[in-house]
Protein backbone atom coordinates (compact mmCIF):
# COMPACT_ATOMS: atom_id res chain seq x y z
CA UNK A 1 0.00 0.00 0.00
CA UNK A 2 2.52 2.21 0.54
CA UNK A 3 4.33 2.31 -2.60
CA UNK A 4 0.83 3.23 -4.22
CA UNK A 5 1.07 5.80 -1.52
CA UNK A 6 4.47 7.34 -2.47
CA UNK A 7 2.95 7.53 -6.46
CA UNK A 8 0.36 9.54 -5.76
CA UNK A 9 2.34 11.90 -3.92
CA UNK A 10 5.10 12.13 -6.81
CA UNK A 11 1.72 13.00 -9.24
CA UNK A 12 0.69 15.66 -6.60
CA UNK A 13 3.91 17.43 -6.33
CA UNK A 14 3.64 21.57 -7.62
CA UNK A 15 -0.04 21.73 -7.33
CA UNK A 16 0.40 25.00 -5.17
CA UNK A 17 2.17 26.32 -8.35
CA UNK A 18 -0.47 25.31 -10.98
CA UNK A 19 -2.92 27.25 -8.58
CA UNK A 20 -0.61 30.39 -9.16
CA UNK A 21 -0.20 30.14 -12.73
CA UNK A 22 -4.08 29.67 -13.58
CA UNK A 23 -5.02 32.17 -11.37
CA UNK A 24 -3.00 35.17 -12.34
CA UNK A 25 -1.59 35.65 -8.44
CA UNK A 26 1.12 38.45 -8.67
CA UNK A 27 -1.92 40.87 -9.63
CA UNK A 28 -4.16 40.04 -6.87
CA UNK A 29 -1.13 40.32 -4.45
CA UNK A 30 -0.57 44.04 -5.52
CA UNK A 31 -3.68 45.41 -3.17
CA UNK A 32 -3.79 42.67 -1.00
CA UNK A 33 0.02 42.70 0.21
CA UNK A 34 2.56 45.47 1.02
CA UNK A 35 5.98 45.14 2.37
CA UNK A 36 6.78 47.31 5.43
CA UNK A 37 9.54 47.34 8.00
CA UNK A 38 8.21 47.42 11.67
CA UNK A 39 9.88 48.93 14.30
CA UNK A 40 9.77 48.25 18.15
CA UNK A 41 7.40 50.66 20.06
CA UNK A 42 9.10 52.52 22.25
CA UNK A 43 5.97 53.01 24.10
CA UNK A 44 5.96 51.75 28.23
CA UNK A 45 3.20 49.38 28.53
CA UNK A 46 2.96 45.63 30.25
CA UNK A 47 1.20 42.79 27.91
CA UNK A 48 0.31 39.45 28.63
CA UNK A 49 -0.58 36.20 26.45
CA UNK A 50 -2.07 33.30 27.54
CA UNK A 51 -3.03 29.65 25.97
CA UNK A 52 -4.87 26.41 27.03
CA UNK A 53 -4.69 22.80 26.21
CA UNK A 54 -6.70 19.80 26.38
CA UNK A 55 -5.64 16.00 25.98
CA UNK A 56 -7.68 12.59 26.60
CA UNK A 57 -6.70 9.05 27.12
CA UNK A 58 -9.77 6.59 26.12
CA UNK A 59 -10.73 3.83 27.84
CA UNK A 60 -13.69 1.20 27.63
CA UNK A 61 -15.38 2.64 30.10
CA UNK A 62 -15.02 6.29 30.11
CA UNK A 63 -12.30 9.26 29.11
CA UNK A 64 -9.68 10.58 31.12
CA UNK A 65 -9.25 14.12 30.30
CA UNK A 66 -6.33 16.92 31.58
CA UNK A 67 -7.59 20.14 30.73
CA UNK A 68 -5.73 23.78 31.59
CA UNK A 69 -4.80 27.14 30.85
CA UNK A 70 -2.31 29.35 31.52
CA UNK A 71 -1.27 33.32 31.00
CA UNK A 72 2.17 35.06 31.56
CA UNK A 73 2.10 38.41 32.42
CA UNK A 74 5.23 41.12 31.52
CA UNK A 75 5.21 44.13 33.23
CA UNK A 76 9.13 44.36 33.74
CA UNK A 77 9.09 40.77 35.08
CA UNK A 78 7.63 37.70 33.89
CA UNK A 79 4.95 36.37 36.06
CA UNK A 80 2.26 33.68 35.79
CA UNK A 81 -1.37 32.51 36.40
CA UNK A 82 -2.99 29.39 35.83
CA UNK A 83 -5.84 26.86 35.99
CA UNK A 84 -6.53 23.20 35.31
CA UNK A 85 -8.13 20.07 36.09
CA UNK A 86 -8.52 16.19 35.84
CA UNK A 87 -11.80 14.51 35.49
CA UNK A 88 -13.51 11.37 33.66
CA UNK A 89 -16.27 11.39 31.02
CA UNK A 90 -18.44 9.19 29.28
CA UNK A 91 -17.96 8.43 25.41
CA UNK A 92 -20.05 10.73 23.60
CA UNK A 93 -19.60 11.97 20.01
CA UNK A 94 -18.70 15.93 21.41
CA UNK A 95 -16.37 15.14 23.70
CA UNK A 96 -13.59 17.41 21.92
CA UNK A 97 -16.46 20.57 21.56
CA UNK A 98 -16.85 19.92 25.46
CA UNK A 99 -13.38 19.93 25.99
CA UNK A 100 -13.17 22.75 23.86
CA UNK A 101 -15.41 24.63 26.06
CA UNK A 102 -13.43 23.90 29.40
CA UNK A 103 -10.44 24.90 27.82
CA UNK A 104 -11.61 28.06 26.43
CA UNK A 105 -13.25 28.91 30.04
CA UNK A 106 -10.23 28.24 31.69
CA UNK A 107 -8.54 30.74 29.21
CA UNK A 108 -10.95 33.42 29.54
CA UNK A 109 -10.84 33.13 33.48
CA UNK A 110 -6.68 33.32 33.43
CA UNK A 111 -7.19 36.40 30.87
CA UNK A 112 -9.61 37.73 32.97
CA UNK A 113 -7.70 37.76 36.01
CA UNK A 114 -4.56 39.41 34.01
CA UNK A 115 -6.16 42.23 33.00
CA UNK A 116 -8.29 42.91 36.43
CA UNK A 117 -5.58 41.95 38.99
CA UNK A 118 -2.59 43.07 36.95
CA UNK A 119 -3.75 45.76 34.90
CA UNK A 120 -1.98 45.05 31.76
CA UNK A 121 -2.58 47.22 28.71
CA UNK A 122 -2.45 44.29 26.27
CA UNK A 123 -3.67 40.60 26.32
CA UNK A 124 -2.32 38.53 23.34
CA UNK A 125 -4.81 35.21 22.76
CA UNK A 126 -3.59 32.30 20.95
CA UNK A 127 -6.77 31.86 17.84
CA UNK A 128 -9.57 33.69 16.89
CA UNK A 129 -12.14 35.80 19.28
CA UNK A 130 -14.33 35.90 16.11
CA UNK A 131 -13.94 32.05 15.42
CA UNK A 132 -14.94 31.74 19.38
CA UNK A 133 -18.15 33.81 18.90
CA UNK A 134 -19.42 32.38 15.57
CA UNK A 135 -19.07 28.83 16.78
CA UNK A 136 -20.02 29.74 20.48
CA UNK A 137 -22.78 28.09 20.97
CA UNK A 138 -23.24 24.08 20.62
CA UNK A 139 -24.55 23.55 17.00
CA UNK A 140 -24.48 19.29 17.04
CA UNK A 141 -26.47 18.77 20.34
CA UNK A 142 -30.18 19.47 20.51
CA UNK A 143 -30.65 21.95 23.76
CA UNK A 144 -32.14 20.25 26.10
CA UNK A 145 -35.62 21.85 27.09
CA UNK A 146 -34.74 22.49 30.93
CA UNK A 147 -31.93 24.93 29.51
CA UNK A 148 -33.90 26.07 26.88
CA UNK A 149 -36.35 26.87 29.13
CA UNK A 150 -34.45 28.88 31.36
CA UNK A 151 -32.40 31.02 29.65
CA UNK A 152 -33.91 34.02 31.38
CA UNK A 153 -32.38 36.88 33.17
CA UNK A 154 -32.51 35.11 36.86
CA UNK A 155 -30.07 32.11 35.30
CA UNK A 156 -27.93 35.36 33.62
CA UNK A 157 -28.10 37.00 37.36
CA UNK A 158 -27.08 33.60 39.00
CA UNK A 159 -24.12 33.15 36.54
CA UNK A 160 -22.46 36.47 36.82
CA UNK A 161 -22.79 36.09 40.77
CA UNK A 162 -21.27 33.24 41.04
CA UNK A 163 -18.53 34.38 39.04
CA UNK A 164 -17.92 37.57 40.49
CA UNK A 165 -16.83 35.09 43.59
CA UNK A 166 -14.82 32.45 41.32
CA UNK A 167 -11.97 33.47 39.72
CA UNK A 168 -11.02 29.81 39.60
CA UNK A 169 -12.51 26.29 37.73
CA UNK A 170 -15.98 26.30 36.69
CA UNK A 171 -19.39 27.83 37.52
CA UNK A 172 -21.89 25.75 35.34
CA UNK A 173 -22.13 22.38 37.96
CA UNK A 174 -23.47 24.99 40.38
CA UNK A 175 -26.19 26.15 37.56
CA UNK A 176 -27.05 22.77 36.62
CA UNK A 177 -27.50 21.68 39.95
CA UNK A 178 -29.96 24.84 40.51
CA UNK A 179 -31.67 24.27 37.42
CA UNK A 180 -32.13 20.07 37.13
CA UNK A 181 -33.07 20.52 41.56
CA UNK A 182 -36.93 18.69 39.92
CA UNK A 183 -35.78 16.57 36.66
CA UNK A 184 -35.34 12.64 37.79
CA UNK A 185 -32.49 10.85 38.55
CA UNK A 186 -32.78 9.01 35.23
CA UNK A 187 -33.23 12.04 32.59
CA UNK A 188 -29.99 13.89 34.70
CA UNK A 189 -28.02 10.91 34.41
CA UNK A 190 -29.08 10.28 30.73
CA UNK A 191 -28.27 13.84 29.65
CA UNK A 192 -25.59 15.25 31.85
CA UNK A 193 -23.04 15.86 29.27
CA UNK A 194 -25.95 17.56 27.06
CA UNK A 195 -26.49 19.58 29.77
CA UNK A 196 -22.09 20.29 30.47
CA UNK A 197 -22.15 21.12 26.68
CA UNK A 198 -24.74 23.46 26.68
CA UNK A 199 -24.12 25.30 30.18
CA UNK A 200 -20.59 25.29 29.79
CA UNK A 201 -21.29 27.25 26.54
CA UNK A 202 -23.38 29.60 28.18
CA UNK A 203 -20.28 30.27 31.02
CA UNK A 204 -18.21 30.85 27.88
CA UNK A 205 -20.30 33.28 26.78
CA UNK A 206 -20.92 35.37 29.43
CA UNK A 207 -16.58 35.19 29.94
CA UNK A 208 -16.36 36.49 26.36
CA UNK A 209 -19.01 39.27 27.28
CA UNK A 210 -16.61 40.32 30.06
CA UNK A 211 -13.77 39.91 28.42
CA UNK A 212 -14.64 42.75 25.84
CA UNK A 213 -15.58 45.14 27.89
CA UNK A 214 -11.75 45.59 27.79
CA UNK A 215 -12.02 45.20 23.68
CA UNK A 216 -8.85 47.81 22.90
CA UNK A 217 -6.53 45.61 25.53
CA UNK A 218 -7.23 42.57 23.34
CA UNK A 219 -4.93 41.09 20.67
CA UNK A 220 -5.93 37.60 19.07
CA UNK A 221 -3.17 36.13 17.20
CA UNK A 222 -3.57 32.99 15.14
CA UNK A 223 -0.70 31.11 13.67
CA UNK A 224 -3.30 29.30 11.23
CA UNK A 225 -6.48 30.05 9.88
CA UNK A 226 -8.87 29.10 7.23
CA UNK A 227 -10.31 32.29 5.99
CA UNK A 228 -10.12 33.23 2.49
CA UNK A 229 -11.44 36.66 2.29
CA UNK A 230 -8.78 38.34 0.63
CA UNK A 231 -8.61 36.05 -2.09
CA UNK A 232 -11.54 33.85 -2.30
CA UNK A 233 -9.81 30.97 -3.10
CA UNK A 234 -10.60 27.22 -2.15
CA UNK A 235 -6.97 27.09 -0.07
CA UNK A 236 -6.69 30.01 2.99
CA UNK A 237 -5.20 33.37 2.89
CA UNK A 238 -2.63 32.82 5.16
CA UNK A 239 -0.91 29.93 2.85
CA UNK A 240 -0.92 32.26 -0.27
CA UNK A 241 0.39 35.04 1.59
CA UNK A 242 2.93 32.89 3.44
CA UNK A 243 4.06 30.72 0.64
CA UNK A 244 3.98 33.48 -2.04
CA UNK A 245 4.70 36.55 -0.78
CA UNK A 246 9.03 37.88 -0.78
CA UNK A 247 9.50 36.72 2.24
CA UNK A 248 10.00 40.39 3.51
CA UNK A 249 8.04 42.35 6.73
CA UNK A 250 4.75 42.95 5.47
CA UNK A 251 1.09 43.70 6.29
CA UNK A 252 -1.91 43.04 4.23
CA UNK A 253 -5.00 44.92 3.26
CA UNK A 254 -6.94 45.82 6.89
CA UNK A 255 -10.18 44.19 6.63
CA UNK A 256 -13.40 45.11 8.70
CA UNK A 257 -15.80 42.31 9.85
CA UNK A 258 -18.81 40.98 12.05
CA UNK A 259 -20.38 38.46 13.55
CA UNK A 260 -22.30 36.44 11.19
CA UNK A 261 -25.79 37.13 11.14
CA UNK A 262 -26.69 33.68 11.50
CA UNK A 263 -24.53 32.96 15.05
CA UNK A 264 -27.32 33.65 17.60
CA UNK A 265 -26.33 34.13 21.72
CA UNK A 266 -28.31 33.51 24.68
CA UNK A 267 -27.40 36.55 26.25
CA UNK A 268 -25.72 40.02 25.39
CA UNK A 269 -26.79 39.28 21.15
CA UNK A 270 -27.24 42.68 20.33
CA UNK A 271 -23.75 43.40 21.69
CA UNK A 272 -21.73 40.66 19.75
CA UNK A 273 -23.52 41.86 16.87
CA UNK A 274 -22.61 45.26 16.88
CA UNK A 275 -18.97 44.62 17.60
CA UNK A 276 -16.54 45.01 14.60
CA UNK A 277 -13.33 43.35 14.37
CA UNK A 278 -10.24 44.66 12.52
CA UNK A 279 -8.16 41.52 10.56
CA UNK A 280 -5.05 41.38 8.70
CA UNK A 281 -2.18 39.24 8.26
CA UNK A 282 1.79 40.23 9.17
CA UNK A 283 5.13 38.95 8.54
CA UNK A 284 7.18 40.61 12.00
CA UNK A 285 10.64 39.39 10.69
CA UNK A 286 11.99 38.53 7.23
CA UNK A 287 11.93 34.90 6.00
CA UNK A 288 9.18 33.92 9.10
CA UNK A 289 5.60 32.68 9.24
CA UNK A 290 2.76 35.39 7.71
CA UNK A 291 0.41 35.56 11.04
CA UNK A 292 -3.55 36.83 11.49
CA UNK A 293 -4.24 39.47 13.67
CA UNK A 294 -7.74 40.63 15.37
CA UNK A 295 -8.82 43.49 16.90
CA UNK A 296 -12.10 43.39 18.41
CA UNK A 297 -12.43 46.99 17.15
CA UNK A 298 -12.55 49.20 13.96
CA UNK A 299 -8.63 50.38 14.28
CA UNK A 300 -7.11 52.63 11.83
CA UNK A 301 -4.29 51.84 9.78
CA UNK A 302 -2.04 54.05 12.44
CA UNK A 303 -3.53 52.15 15.24
CA UNK A 304 -3.23 48.63 13.46
CA UNK A 305 0.68 49.92 13.14
CA UNK A 306 1.20 51.30 16.46
CA UNK A 307 -0.42 47.28 17.50
CA UNK A 308 2.42 45.96 15.42
CA UNK A 309 5.15 47.96 16.60
CA UNK A 310 4.06 46.93 20.42
CA UNK A 311 3.85 43.07 19.45
CA UNK A 312 7.37 43.87 17.72
CA UNK A 313 8.64 44.13 20.80
CA UNK A 314 8.99 40.91 22.55
CA UNK A 315 8.64 38.65 19.52
CA UNK A 316 11.65 36.06 18.65
CA UNK A 317 11.82 34.71 15.33
CA UNK A 318 8.48 36.30 14.27
CA UNK A 319 6.03 35.49 17.06
CA UNK A 320 5.52 36.81 20.13
CA UNK A 321 7.43 34.97 22.73
CA UNK A 322 5.15 35.18 25.57
CA UNK A 323 2.61 33.18 23.42
CA UNK A 324 5.21 30.83 22.40
CA UNK A 325 6.02 30.55 25.72
CA UNK A 326 2.43 30.21 27.14
CA UNK A 327 2.25 27.24 24.79
CA UNK A 328 5.43 25.29 25.50
CA UNK A 329 4.35 25.68 28.97
CA UNK A 330 0.39 24.76 29.12
CA UNK A 331 0.83 21.70 26.30
CA UNK A 332 -0.66 18.57 27.55
CA UNK A 333 1.08 15.66 25.89
CA UNK A 334 0.32 12.30 25.62
CA UNK A 335 3.21 11.48 27.92
CA UNK A 336 1.79 14.03 30.87
CA UNK A 337 -1.46 11.77 30.62
CA UNK A 338 0.54 8.83 31.23
CA UNK A 339 2.25 10.59 34.02
CA UNK A 340 -1.01 11.74 35.71
CA UNK A 341 -3.12 8.48 35.26
CA UNK A 342 0.06 7.04 37.03
CA UNK A 343 0.02 9.23 39.69
CA UNK A 344 -3.99 9.37 40.30
CA UNK A 345 -3.26 5.37 40.51
CA UNK A 346 -6.08 4.93 37.63
CA UNK A 347 -5.40 1.21 36.12
CA UNK A 348 -7.84 0.94 33.18
CA UNK A 349 -7.81 -1.32 30.33
CA UNK A 350 -8.02 0.00 26.48
CA UNK A 351 -8.52 -3.48 24.87
CA UNK A 352 -5.27 -2.21 22.77
CA UNK A 353 -2.98 -3.69 24.54
CA UNK A 354 -3.02 -6.88 22.35
CA UNK A 355 -1.53 -4.51 19.09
Amino acid sequence: MLNSLYEKAIAKRGYIQEIESDNNLESQLEYNWFNRVFEESADDFSIAAGDGSFNKKKFLTINFCAVGAESIIYDGEIKKIDDSDIFEIAHIPFLDELLGNYMSIYELKCALRAIEEYDVDYYMFDGSILGDLENAYPRGVELPSKIRDNLDEILLNEFERRLDITPYGFVFPQIKDRILADVSVDEKYENREDFDLHLASVEKIILLYRLLQQKKRIISISKTSSDNDLFKWNIPDIAILDKFTDKKQGISRIEYRRVYKSAAFPYFNDFFKELQFTVFYVRLQDNKNVLKVELPYKASISEVVKIVEKINVLSVQGYPYLLSKAHNDVVITDRNIKELLKIAKIYETTNREML
